[in-house]
């Protein structure tokens, strides 16, 4: 009885393995975007932070994504690629947005707001929850179809606990690293305190490229994901294209391949993005300049004799 427990986990476990290098890409996406969502904290709320949004990618995973994962690939699978094409969409309105604000565009009037826990948070989870989709649906898309549905669903939850713990660890120990500068720089050696000194001054510079990175990183998978997926329900085009500049590129090796295929699906991603924002902040302010006009309209009513 036990030997076979152990060969059923030891399957479990080899199947999680090779399917989680198959999702490392969205992994490393994952790690660079959300140190975005804990800058401008204090330093003793950081790690709180960090907890919550993992505790609710954990709840993205086990209680959203897992279930309906399984669910519509048994029952309904022609509905996934419309999922992905839709929270791929929302990853370049994100990136894009984020984009528009190197440029000086602002899209909050309060700081204040911009800077509250419970919405950092919630917009952590939010993104989470399409990454997460993605990272999901990979390591399923790679199981074995023949595995067995105790056995898939094993290996999906060894693979999100596994994931959670990798990105969102990476995470908390990236953004308490200037702590371990300033304790470095309490110590009585003087090479010790030069480089806690060298760390501290670093940081600032390391979560700007983070961001760069994070903002890259939302519009390269949103634009993939939504090429992808449009070319599994009803618009080659684009794939086509990047499938043909990629083979072209073929003989100069994988890592041009590779970046190659960032690249355009990154511009794929920034252009969708800047067209919805366009869009949002259209009816945005379309809306703001009705409601103006209302209050408009009353005030002067009450103004009458």
């Amino acid at each position: 009885m036990s030997v076979g427990l152990l060969a059923v986990v030891d399957d479990i476990l080899t199947a999680a393995l090779k399917a989680s290098a198959k999702t490392a890409g969205v992994v490393i996406d994952d790690a660079a975007v959300t140190p975005q969502y804990v800058q401008g904290l204090s330093p003793a709320r950081e790690l709180h932070v960090v907890w919550r949004i993992a505790q609710g990618s954990l709840f993205n995973k086990f209680v959203i994504i897992i279930p309906l994962a399984l669910l519509l690939s048994a029952f309904a699978p022609w509905v996934l690629p419309w999922l992905l094409i839709l929270g791929g969409t929302y990853l370049c309105f994100e990136g894009a947005e984020k984009v528009t604000e190197w440029f000086g565009a602002h899209h909050s009037s309060d700081e204040s707001e911009a800077r509250d826990e419970g919405k950092l948070i919630f917009g952590a989870i939010r993104t989470d929850l399409i990454l997460s989709t993605e990272i999901m649906l990979i390591a399923l898309a790679s199981l074995d179809p023949d595995f067995g549905l105790w056995n898939t669903l094993g290996a999906l939850v060894v693979i999100g606990l596994g994931m959670t713990v990798l990105v969102y660890g990476a995470v908390a120990l990236l953004v308490k690293i200037d702590d371990i500068g300033l304790s470095l720089m309490k110590n009585s050696e003087r090479r010790v305190r030069r480089t806690g000194a060298r760390i501290v001054r670093s940081m600032p510079t390391v979560f700007r490229v983070i961001g760069v990175i994070g903002t890259v990183a939302m519009l390269w998978v949103g634009g993939h994901l939504v090429i992808a997926n449009l070319a599994e329900t009803f618009w080659h085009a684009p794939y086509d294209v990047l499938h043909a500049v990629t083979q072209a590129v073929e003989s100069a090796g994988p890592v041009v391949v590779w970046v190659t295929d960032t690249a355009m699906s990154a511009v794929f991603g920034l252009i969708l993005g800047l067209i919805i924002v366009g869009i949002v902040f259209g009816i945005s302010r379309l809306l703001g300049s009705r409601s103006e006009r209302s209050v408009t309209q009353v005030t002067g009513s009450n103004n009458v004799p």
